[in-house]
């Protein structure tokens, strides 16, 4: 049976007091941890203080990205230590902001993921058409690409290890998100990818969905058969809506 996981990737958002007003809403919420994994994924100076509230507790933590190199000359990067020494034990790879903005490859994403499983780190692994591929009538051919890129080398074990977000970039902070059977559309066809590289593979790794999840669409979303959970950016910053998202589960 797939782990369901709801991840919320805060951004550029959130100082230490936000934080930790934040987290102690989430902590006090309840939910089934037996059904659900939740994540949350602070920028990178309320790191240590998520990790010291969320010790101990249902709530995992994760990063928003990470370097590929261990250590060195590398002005404003994190290391995977850097990750593990304040309990971080998931980080986001190849966003779709990050492959905008910063030029990140499939390559890129495929070896910083090598690095992540490496050092015991879960992967959340992003993937995603623009508007304009969308239209094209490219969505397959673009998703597949990415899957083939950045899952390039991998064994069935770190296969299983994964977790995979498809992510429509048209739908990511613009208010539109994917039908659910849109969404069904692209996540079955992941599986059915990964599964020609490792059929046991397919059935195990995590697949979910992100592009403008909120509490009024979440429980359709998330009851498509291979819809495993949800990479939520704005409404992880609000306790009520975050809560919500994981009960629809």
């Amino acid at each position: 049976m797939r782990q369901n996981i709801i991840a919320g990737n805060w951004k550029m958002n959130g100082n230490i007091s936000e934080t930790k007003s934040l987290l102690e809403e989430l902590l006090a919420g309840k939910w089934d941890h037996q059904r659900c994994q939740a994540v949350v994924c602070p920028p990178y100076t309320a790191l240590s203080t998520a990790g010291k509230l969320l010790h101990e507790s249902h709530i995992a933590l994760g990063a928003q990205d990470m370097s590929e190199h261990a250590s060195g000359a590398y002005t404003g990067e994190i290391s995977t230590d850097m990750l593990l020494t304040v309990g971080a034990t998931y980080v986001i790879l190849g966003h779709s902001e990050r492959r905008q903005y910063h030029s990140e490859t499939d390559k890129l994403v495929n070896t910083k993921a090598k690095v992540a499983f490496q050092a015991g780190l879960t992967p959340i692994i992003c993937v995603g058409e623009t508007l304009t591929q969308r239209e094209a009538g490219q969505v397959h051919e673009v998703v597949e690409a990415q899957i083939n890129g950045t899952l390039s080398e991998f064994s069935a074990d770190l296969m299983m290890k994964s977790v995979i977000a498809y992510e429509p970039i048209w739908a990511i902070g613009t208010g539109k998100t994917a039908t659910p059977d849109i969404a069904e559309d692209v996540h079955r066809f992941i599986r059915q990818k990964i599964a020609e590289l490792d059929a046991d593979a397919a059935e195990t790794i995590p697949i979910l969905y992100g592009g403008s999840v909120k509490p009024s669409n979440a429980a359709e979303l998330l009851g498509q058969p291979d819809i495993d959970g949800a990479l939520v950016g704005g409404a992880s910053l609000k306790a009520d809506d975050f809560l919500a998202i994981i009960n629809a589960v």
